[in-house]
């Protein structure tokens, strides 16, 4: 479901927003486009009009406490012993469900491993998602069937294949558009840049997202560029914006118009969301090892949910009817996700080696062989 604008709706009461306001970025720091600010305080940006319904409002809300329930579930999953590693997006909901809702059913998207949230916009069952982490598959759906492709493990790769896909639906001449996805991490390796410059030269209608969550493991960010990321598009010859990432709003009406404009025969443009990583990379790194509790504890109070929220019951377009059916249905979802993962049958040991090559592959064969005369081995032992 693709949230609309409502800008030609009837009027209906005041949404408590400010009008003619702008965000004063902090000392040294570069502007970004905020429509919610963290009080929870409605806000205009003259470049990026948004008028939601009440509904709607609710509907972001309700993407983004889902989705992190689920990421909560996956990790203690994983903690359980059930999966092998999680990546958590805690922190990021409001990038991935804004950019997500702002999708149009024939875009395309190619994540990396960390998008649950656009994931869950895309109609992609949550238990799909785990079957890779869990190791009893090699990505569990069709990218096919929701404009989705799989995870993404090489950092940064699935940028060229955005791109590429990207030319490929101008030479079709749809009007559909392509959003790539990375973090700032990613954005130092040369396949992004590379796809920056196919994309430049052939004008390809794509979005790059990076959300920039401020470590790339435990390397931070000012030891990755020596500019803002989304400064690095103008190189490029193509566009950049920096959004709150903890926003919804912003991202949401910051990534239509990109892709809108992508849409158009304008060309790609560089999305960067500002955000934070308030976990762990993933389940198999300590960040109290690299950085200060005081920075994350600062970036809590920033909590894109609690944000809007706030609005909500501000404004009246939520009640405590709305939080107690959701929290319900929280707790549904974390159930039936856990039964699923319980109920994963391991797979065969020589599945492996299917689906790897169209048309085989000496190699692959040869590994084969000796993989079925290892496990053959065991046999022979019992027999004897």
């Amino acid at each position: 479901m693709t949230v609309e604008s409502t800008a030609a709706r009837k009027p209906r009461r005041s949404s408590g927003k400010r009008t003619g306001t702008r965000k004063t970025p902090a000392a040294g720091q570069p502007e970004l486009v905020q429509l919610l600010t963290p009080e929870g305080e409605r806000v205009e940006h003259p470049d990026y009009l948004i008028d939601l319904t009440s509904d709607e409002l609710r509907g972001l809300y309700r993407d983004m406490v889902l989705t992190r329930r689920f990421d909560g579930e996956a990790t203690a999953l994983q903690r359980q012993g059930e999966l092998g590693l999680w990546a958590s997006l805690l922190g990021q909901e409001a990038a991935q469900i804004g950019s997500g809702r702002a999708l149009r059913d024939d875009d395309y998207v190619f994540p990396t491993y960390r998008e649950h949230g656009v994931a869950w916009c895309r109609g992609v069952d949550p238990t799909n998602l785990l079957g890779m982490f869990r190791g009893v598959n090699h990505g569990g759906w069709d990218p096919n069937s929701n404009n989705f492709h799989l995870y993404t493990i090489v950092i940064g790769s699935q940028t060229l294949h955005g791109v590429g896909y990207a030319m490929g639906v101008a030479k079709d001449g749809a009007d559909s558009a392509v959003i790539a996805y990375f973090g700032d991490g990613a954005s130092s390796q040369g396949d992004v840049a590379e796809a920056f410059t196919f994309s430049a030269v052939y004008n390809a209608p794509i979005v790059f997202f990076c959300q920039n969550n401020q470590w790339a493991i435990s390397e931070p960010t000012e030891k990755q560029t020596r500019v803002p990321l989304y400064q690095r598009a103008q190189g490029y010859g193509f566009p950049g914006v920096r959004v709150d990432g903890n926003d919804v709003l912003a991202c949401l009406a910051v990534t239509r118009a990109a892709l809108e404009r992508a849409r158009s025969g304008q060309g790609p443009m560089l999305v960067e969301a500002f955000t934070y990583r308030m976990g762990a990379h993933t389940t198999s790194d300590d960040p109290t090892r690299y950085r200060a509790e005081d920075e994350r504890v600062e970036w809590e109070a920033k909590d894109p949910i609690q944000r809007l929220r706030t609005y909500l019951e501000k404004e009246g377009f939520a009640d405590a009817s709305f939080f107690a059916e959701l929290e319900k249905e929280s707790d549904a979802l974390a159930k039936r996700v856990r039964e699923a993962v319980r109920a994963m049958p391991d797979p065969e040991p020589m599945a492996m080696f299917e689906h790897i090559y169209a048309d085989g592959h000496a190699l692959v064969d040869e590994e084969r062989a000796r993989f079925a005369a290892y496990q053959a081995s065991f046999a022979d032992a019992e027999g004897n």
